[in-house]
């Protein structure tokens, strides 16, 4: 386990005691990724000050560069940050879990009733909060981030890159990575500045600040890392192989969803339409907009948007159960669908982040990932203006051509119940400093007050 570190003078919490914390981060988590990595942000830099703002920055920037769920696997870093390969265990796998159950209910009520007006109020309640929650995060991201009118050019360029040109979030990643390094050679400190020099008080007061190192393992403790979350990725793979057959439509959802699982560059966003062709019409697991309701139930639930695809799962299995029975099958590819999904994500971190966390000290890897930092704002900023285009109207049209496209919000067609509650909610965060727990509560009843009354 990390020790305390100087700056703080406390002990670093026990596994046990940073459990309830990890219940509210995964509680919390509404809204895809700009809501999930605002909340880790209030909770885990902000109140519990375990991490520096330039730690969780840092931890954010090499999760971006990963593939699959970046706020899941980002807490599942800060986890490992702070206990090792436990902590990762707990903070990453109480991250999926809340979602898991969640959408595994809705499943089964979408499946045998289709619909339930209760719970489509609590969301509908929810969603507002959540672009409330997610731009105040954005902001005080923002600000302690974006040190420097280079790094406000980066962001600025991430934002019109992604949003106007629809540029790959790979490509806008390589490129903030390589102007980073190149800047940090011909003018030293562009971008590997102190995140936290504007804030010393937050900084002294993390339990792990800036200057706190770890070692890295050895290649031998590597590679057992690697071999064993391999072997427990694949072998319950074999396994349902031999014993299903390879023909199977749960060895068809563990091994497509294994192969998407490494594929998934740039968020859930980047790779949904890929699975919801591949699920219609090659597949014949799920029906024409049958993905849309899926997405629903992912961004109104706690957890990474894409467990989407465990709905996939519920579905292409209750439709082709073989000899098992819809409900059964339906369950068993919930579960492959998860693991193969989220297994390579600890894959990931349990190898890669003791070696990133040593490439703090170089200069040019420094510049790189803070030139992706202040990329990565900006696409937080990407994602708050689509989640509140899409939360806050109920229709949107298309702007293209020239290599712009753009999703221009139509106007006309606001929803008053949404704006309502997303007003409600911007003054209990911003006016009256209500926690987050209040402010998804009062949301939360005010959607099913709405819908019932409109409906």
């Amino acid at each position: 386990m990390i020790q305390s570190t100087p700056h703080a003078g406390r002990a670093t919490p026990t596994l046990r005691q940073s459990i309830p914390t990890w219940v509210r981060v995964a509680a919390y988590s509404f809204g895809g990724p700009a809501g999930q990595i605002a909340v880790m942000q209030r909770l885990i830099v902000e109140e519990r000050r375990w991490l520096s703002q330039g730690r969780f920055l840092h931890a954010l920037s090499f999760c971006m560069l990963l593939p699959g769920p970046e706020a899941q696997q980002l807490a599942t870093y800060i986890g490992w940050l702070m206990h090792r390969w436990r902590g990762a265990l707990l903070a990453g796998g109480l991250f999926v879990l809340p979602g898991f159950l969640s959408i595994l209910a809705l499943s089964v009520l979408y499946a045998l009733f289709r619909g339930s007006g209760p719970v489509e109020g609590l969301f509908f309640g929810i969603k507002p909060a959540v672009l409330a929650i997610v731009v105040q995060a954005l902001l005080r991201i923002g600000r302690r981030a974006l040190h420097g009118r280079r790094m406000l050019v980066v962001a600025a360029g991430a934002f019109v890159g992604i949003w106007v040109f629809g540029v790959p979030f790979p490509w806008i990643i390589a490129g903030a990575a390589a102007i980073g390094a190149l800047s940090e050679r011909l003018a030293p400190g562009s971008f590997a500045g102190p995140v936290t020099a504007a804030h010393p008080a937050d900084h002294a007061a993390a339990l792990l600040a800036d200057d706190h190192r770890t070692e890295p393992p050895g290649l031998r403790r590597l590679a057992g890392t690697v071999l064993l979350w391999l072997a427990i990725w694949w072998v319950p793979v074999l396994l349902l192989a031999a014993v299903a057959g390879a023909s199977h439509v749960l060895v068809q959802e563990a091994l497509f969803f294994s192969k998407a699982a490494v594929v998934t560059f740039g968020g859930a966003y980047a790779v949904l339409a890929y699975i919801a062709q591949q699920a219609v019409d090659v597949y014949a697991w799920l029906q024409p907009g049958e993905m849309l309701d899926g997405l629903g139930m992912a961004e109104t639930t706690p957890g990474p948007l894409i467990q989407v695809v465990q709905f996939v799962g519920f579905m292409g299995a209750w439709r082709n159960p073989g000899s098992l029975s819809p409900l059964t099958a339906a369950l068993l590819g919930s579960v492959v669908t998860t693991w193969v999904t989220f297994a390579p994500c600890f894959l990931w971190i349990l190898a890669g982040a003791p070696y990133i966390e040593t490439l703090r000290n170089r200069r040019a890897i420094a510049g790189a990932l803070g030139a992706i930092t202040a990329a990565v704002t900006g696409v937080i900023l990407n994602l708050s203006v689509w989640f509140a285009t899409h939360t806050l109207f109920a229709d949107t049209r298309l702007l293209a051509g020239y290599g712009i496209r753009i999703e221009i919000p139509v106007w006309a067609l606001i929803r008053p119940g949404a704006a309502f509650i997303a007003g409600l909610a911007f003054l209990l965060l911003f006016r009256w400093r209500a926690g987050l727990f209040t402010t998804l509560g009062l949301t939360a009843l005010a959607g099913i007050v709405w819908t019932t009354v409109a409906g």
